[in-house]
């Protein structure tokens, strides 16, 4: 029952851990705007460059970020924009993929 005694001395909002992390914060905002990005414009069938790059982009930096995240709460957010990614990445490839209407 001690341990309802002791403070939350969590420093950050995503350092769980009571460490900065620098790097894993900035792929995890990366990756959370690209695939924020990439579901947005994939929802417009002439936006699909936009979307499957910057959903490739987000896929390869969410998974990088993924290998090398120590907490939780870094982890949490990466999965939110990998799927994000993920889905703009797909629609993007379905309305035309990263070279459609580039190369005939």
């Amino acid at each position: 029952m001690a341990q309802a005694l002791r403070p939350n001395t969590a420093g950050g909002l995503f350092a769980t851990d009571g460490k900065p992390h620098p790097l894993q914060d900035t792929l995890l905002a990366v990756t959370l705007v690209l695939g924020i990005t990439s579901f947005i414009t994939a929802m417009f069938h002439h936006l699909h460059l936009v979307s499957s790059w910057t959903g490739l982009v987000g896929i390869l930096t969410g998974a990088y970020g993924q290998w090398i995240s120590v907490t939780t709460r870094g982890r949490f957010g990466l999965v939110l924009g990998l799927g994000a990614s993920a889905v703009g990445f797909f629609l993007g490839m379905a309305h035309g993929g990263l070279f459609g209407g580039v190369v005939d």
